[in-house]
């Protein structure tokens, strides 16, 4: 369900595995209760979370000031955070932004609007893996539900083996669906913190053909990201 990648005193950083929910579901405790009770913590706090289907790195703050600062990082977005994803279908360009308001659809699912009151943020570069595949590496700005899901589904490449957003496939064997948190930082109490996983499930992604794409993007916030000029939630 998890690993441990570090403990400190105020804040834990785990690996949460794939088709693992975060919260409890159907009475089955899910992966922040598991860590909880499992490691002994006194209290844990849910920074952010990620979806059922996602692999990757999350942070939970072992205290209430941590929680505070660490909340407040994220909702300030001060905290870098890149994702990896696979798909079988290539956008129209190799790299880009995807920008505007979501709303919910049907099916749990959410869908982007042409509107930029509130927007999701969501930038990408991709390259080829070979046999018709696509990986990409995305940098979120923003946190909405199922943001990197739907970005790429705008740019008409849903993420490899996500049903919900029309990645799933009849043709090849799908083992999970393709998204992964691959890389975070952020600042705590004055030091400078970074993590970053390498995807440990899934054929696609412990494949050849991605180790050799991955090379160069082993340090994405070293990569030429065009700066934005966004406003910061007051």
């Amino acid at each position: 369900m998890y690993e441990i990648i570090e403990n400190q005193p105020d804040f834990v950083v785990i690996y949460k595995k794939p088709n693992t929910s975060f919260h409890s579901e159907s009475g089955e405790p899910g992966v922040f209760e598991t860590l909880k009770q499992r490691e002994g913590f006194a209290e844990l706090f849910p920074v952010h979370r990620l979806d059922k289907v996602t692999s990757g790195l999350l942070v939970m703050a072992k205290n209430a000031a941590a929680n505070h600062v660490l909340t407040q990082a994220f909702a300030n977005r001060e905290v870098e955070k890149f994702y990896l994803a696979i798909s079988t279908k290539k956008p129209l360009k190799k790299q880009g932004l995807v920008k505007g308001d979501m709303a919910p659809a049907r099916r749990g699912a959410w869908k982007l609007l042409p509107g930029n009151e509130n927007p999701a943020i969501t930038q990408f570069f991709n390259k080829g893996l070979g046999e018709g595949f696509r990986l990409f590496i995305v940098k979120p700005h923003t946190g909405k539900t199922h943001q990197i899901r739907v970005a790429l589904k705008s740019l008409g490449a849903p993420i490899l083996g996500d049903e919900l957003y029309g990645g799933d496939r009849m043709d090849i064997p799908v083992d999970r669906t393709y998204l992964h948190a691959f890389s975070l930082g952020f600042l705590f109490n004055g030091e400078q913190y970074r993590f970053t996983v390498m995807p440990r499930e899934g054929e696609y992604f412990c494949s050849l053909s991605f180790d050799a794409a991955i090379a160069e993007w082993h340090e994405p916030w070293l990569l030429s990201w065009p700066e934005l000029k966004t406003k910061k939630p007051q």
